[in-house]
């Protein structure tokens, strides 16, 4: 019978995915830990963390039970690299960082590439400043955070000074002050500058702001009632009226409510929603009690995750680089919520706790951080839906088969030659794609001015690149040698250079002979009298021609031509700025970075090292005086020494 014949063996070999995989597994140990899939050029595919490394990167051989988006990078790995840890908690900080870090193209990833403000008071100083700041804190102040947005935290600063009349200005304005600034008129500063207020006054204003700051406002606004009253029954109506006016500002910094939760001190209040394979998440900070702001995320590669994984991916990424505070409120439970509170808890050195709130103030304030979600989600689909249409009439305008999903504008810029560099601007479905610009300083030999040899170089070197990694690939993975596939994420579906027809002819050969024949390539001219809205397009295929000077794709494509215009110009000037700072200081004999940035700090530009004199310069920190004596004689030529 068919059943008592045992089943035939599968003889076929197994993917190069796998096969590597399984030739990592052969050394890899069962302690926790990170692996790393990479392809073929070395590049992370997918961060990921285990509690026993070998067992979990096993269940990528088993490619029939992975979703699709695993099978897909299981087929592009080529090698695994892992970093064992002691616990898995350590390991999940670790992923973290590295995902931040290396952004793989398999991960969950949090778009998050800006630093966030703080608010900071400087200790050092005998009148302190209060001020935002930015980057990573330092030594010698005190400060609270994060905020959301420089908004927020400026916001924050102007109640502050509303408060507690405490200084902003640079320490450099304070000591040349001679007369008191607007703010103390507008009784906004207490004006320590010019001695309006002595020292142990300004020292009881700055404890009053630190006790606020930690979330001792009910205190605080007691004492200045009790000292309001104070002058009230001295007959000191003027002061008493002040006081009043600091209550009335530190009443409006309290209000409560949903936007600022009564029964939250310390808290980062976490909401997700999903809808049409996106996500969106909302961050409100909650510190001392206040709401310092609230931001919008919108995870990459989260399509086919359910709302507690990407929630947790986020978390895990979030607090890489910030301290997380003592609770985070979320309105679904995270992926291990147990593993993912311990790696919190050892970044912040304190206890962390998770929790989802079921009724209550908290729960007010994860609903509404919810709706936000959802609403900035509706906004962002909305224009995504706007953005297709425009792809589509860019697709129907150059005969391309589909809506392309990256499109790479080229553009030049230079100065009679010097300090040139061709750029690539990326936009795709979801608008610019500013991790994927490039830059070209261009290395010739080029006859100066020569915008068309500068445009093929740019393009030899982005798709020769580009063709020698995939046959290097597909060397690897033992197949038959082709052209590049065109699904590949970084492989355009057009190509828009800035330029006329000069320019088109000047590229086409290039993409010609690599081989290049499945990237749709277009030239964008400005009209006549460099006019916007009379631009010619030219293909190659057929005669230039010109859209309506109103047409929504038009528009589109200016877009993406002045962007690249804008990249290749901001480029060009921080490369020209460059060579003149290394040109002017870096010849000199003896100045070394430290002494150039001493140089640079103290005279504001290397013109201004260059017009310096001897005693400016021997007067300079960190410059000795035969130093002094170096940069002045190179800068003047004819001076000697009694000259």
């Amino acid at each position: 019978m068919d059943e008592d014949i045992p089943p035939a063996a599968d003889t076929r070999a197994p993917p190069p995915g796998v096969r590597a995989i399984e030739q990592a597994l052969l050394t890899m140990p069962l302690s926790p830990g990170v692996y790393r899939m990479l392809d073929g050029r070395g590049e992370a595919l997918y961060v990921g963390k285990a509690r026993a490394l070998k067992k979990r990167v096993y269940s990528y051989t088993q490619v029939g039970r992975l979703p699709e988006r695993l099978r897909r990078m299981v087929s592009e790995t080529v090698s695994m690299e892992i970093v064992t840890t002691h616990t898995e908690a350590e390991a999940l900080l670790l992923e973290a960082n590295l995902i931040k870090r290396l952004k793989p193209r398999f991960n969950i990833l949090l778009r998050d590439d800006k630093t966030y403000p703080w608010l900071m008071m400087t200790d050092g100083h005998a009148f302190p400043q209060i001020t935002k700041h930015r980057g990573k804190p330092g030594k010698g102040a005190s400060y609270w955070g994060p905020f959301a947005s420089a908004w927020a935290v400026n916001q924050t600063v102007t109640a502050m000074q509303r408060v507690f009349l405490l200084r902003s200005c640079s320490d450099s304005v304070f000591t040349t002050r001679t007369r008191p600034c607007l703010l103390h008129q507008i009784k906004r500063c207490s004006a320590p500058c010019v001695d309006r207020i002595d020292k142990p006054s300004y020292d009881h204003l700055v404890a009053q702001a630190r006790a606020f700051l930690s979330g001792k406002a009910g205190s605080v606004q007691k004492e200045l009632a009790a000292e309001m009253e104070r002058a009230s029954e001295a007959m000191e109506f003027e002061r008493a009226a002040a006081l009043r006016d600091r209550i009335r500002g530190l009443t409006h910094v309290q209000g409560s409510g949903v936007i600022n939760p009564a029964s939250i001190e310390d808290a980062d209040i976490i909401a997700i929603h999903q809808a049409a394979g996106q996500a969106c998440v909302q961050v409100f900070f909650i510190r001392g009690g206040r709401n310092n702001g609230n931001r919008a995320f919108f995870p990459a590669n989260a399509r086919d995750e359910e709302a507690g994984e990407v929630l947790a991916a986020f978390v895990a990424q979030f607090y890489d680089d910030k301290p997380p505070p003592p609770l985070v409120l979320s309105n679904v439970l995270l992926a291990e919520p147990e593993l993912i509170a311990e790696a919190l808890g050892l970044k912040a050195g304190r206890k962390v706790e998770l929790s989802v709130p079921q009724r209550g103030e908290k729960r007010a304030v994860v609903e509404h951080a919810a709706t936000n979600a959802r609403e900035a989600l509706e906004r962002r689909l909305a224009e995504g839906a706007g953005q297709a249409k425009l792809l589509d009439g860019v697709a129907t305008l150059f005969g391309l088969p589909a809506a392309p999903e990256r499109i790479e504008t080229y553009d030049n810029s230079h100065i009679m030659g010097t300090n040139a560099y061709g750029v690539m601007v990326v936009a795709g479905p979801e608008g610019f794609n500013k991790q994927a610009y490039r830059k070209y300083a261009i290395r010739g030999p080029i006859t100066p001015g020569d915008d068309f040899a500068m445009m093929r170089e740019v393009l030899e070197r982005r798709f020769g690149r580009a063709l020698r990694e995939q046959a290097a690939r597909q060397d690897e993975a033992g197949d038959a040698p082709s052209r590049p596939a065109p699904l590949r994420p970084d492989w355009p579906a057009l190509l828009l250079i800035a330029g006329g027809l000069g320019q088109f002819s000047a590229v086409r050969p290039v993409l010609d002979d690599l081989g290049v024949t499945d990237v749709k390539l277009v030239a964008i001219a400005k009209g006549p009298d460099r006019d916007a809205g009379r631009e010619w397009f030219h293909t190659g295929h057929a005669a230039p021609f010109q859209l309506p000077p109103r047409d929504p794709v038009l528009y589109y494509l200016q877009r993406l031509r002045d962007e690249a215009h804008r990249f290749a110009i901001t480029t060009h000037r921080a490369g020209r700025s460059k060579a003149i700072v290394r040109s002017e200081l870096d010849e000199i004999p003896g100045i070394g970075p430290l002494r150039k940035r001493a140089l640079l700090n103290h005279f504001g530009s290397a013109r201004g090292v260059k017009q310096a004199g001897l005693v400016d310069l021997e007067n300079a920190p960190g410059i000795s005086r035969e130093t002094a004596r170096s940069i002045y004689g190179h800068f003047h030529a004819g001076w000697r020494d009694g000259g």
